[in-house]
């Protein structure tokens, strides 16, 4: 089935530690285009990612944002100097004996002295942290392949509705163009019958005008190329792998049948069926320049 290269996951998830989101977005592209955004500390995670990602996506331009929220005080570590805090309490106390001064010491006092203390980032396990990411990089991959899916759905149908369309209107061609050099033989006729101011017209004449006519507007061979297109196409269409570049490839030969149609026929009623045509092949082409 189908899948569209546009498409959006996000994955929020609180752990002990720390809250982790992750969102995957992209458009169409021609080939598969990567890039993310992640705290700097997190830089070791960016290939894991592009590899976790490729196994999944084939085309499009593709933006993973991995936010790591880290929960009040558990990225780091305080230690206290506690030599250093003991000679200042011996100090002060020292001081106030001197002084005669009454000994008010308490923690309060201790902690305003900044240099008995020492903050230190917590050293994280990269294996563990990219896990968690992991984790919750796969749920919100889940949730973008499950949008592509869906969109894949509506462009399968819509396409599938125009290649009917399109399928019953060559069927038109196959009739009118038969019908085509029997009215240029009647017209032929005419003619002659104008020229040469008499009945007695020869009929050797008239059909090898005619077949000559029939062999220049001719579209049997277009019109079995385009059956053949259209059955390819809806194969293709029915395909679990990634198949938006040969449906391109198949458009363009679907157009170009067409086109030869049209300048092979000088029909009224077939040049309007030409011109619906590629109508809607313009609009089958559209749908899948967003087809992975």
């Amino acid at each position: 089935m189908l899948k569209s290269m546009t498409g959006f996951g996000r994955e929020r998830v609180m752990l002990d530690t720390k809250e982790i989101i992750v969102e995957i977005k992209s458009v169409n592209s021609r080939y598969y285009e990567f890039s993310a955004k992640y705290p700097r500390a997190y830089g070791y995670i960016e290939d894991k990612l592009k590899s976790l990602l490729a196994g999944k996506i084939s085309r499009g331009k593709v933006e993973v944002s991995v936010s790591v929220f880290n929960r009040v005080g558990t990225d780091a570590e305080i230690e206290i100097n506690e030599a250093l805090a003991r000679q200042y309490v011996d100090a002060l106390r020292g001081a106030g004996d001197t002084l005669s001064l009454a000994d008010d010491l308490t923690l309060t006092s201790i902690m305003r002295l900044n240099d008995i203390f020492t903050i230190k980032k917590t050293v994280e396990d990269e294996e563990e942290v990219w896990s968690q990411i992991k984790a919750v990089a796969e749920a919100a991959l889940d949730k973008f392949i499950q949008m592509r899916t869906t969109e894949g759905k509506k462009m399968y149908d819509d396409i599938s509705s125009r290649l009917d369309f399109i399928e019953k209107q060559v069927g038109e061609v196959e009739k009118l163009s038969p019908e085509t050099t029997k009215a240029y033989m009647q017209r032929l006729t005419e003619r002659i019958r104008e020229i040469v101011e008499d009945r007695n017209i020869d009929d050797a004449r008239v059909l090898t005008e005619a077949a000559i006519f029939s062999e220049k507007t001719a579209v049997d061979e277009e019109t079995v190329r385009l059956r053949s297109h259209i059955a390819q196409y809806r194969q293709l269409l029915q395909s679990s792998e990634p198949v938006g570049r040969k449906l391109d490839f198949l458009t363009q030969e679907l157009n170009r049948e067409v086109n030869t149609i049209g300048s092979k026929c000088q029909d009224l009623e077939i040049t309007k069926i030409v011109v619906d045509l590629k109508s809607e092949i313009e609009k089958i082409r559209e749908q899948i320049q967003n087809v992975e």
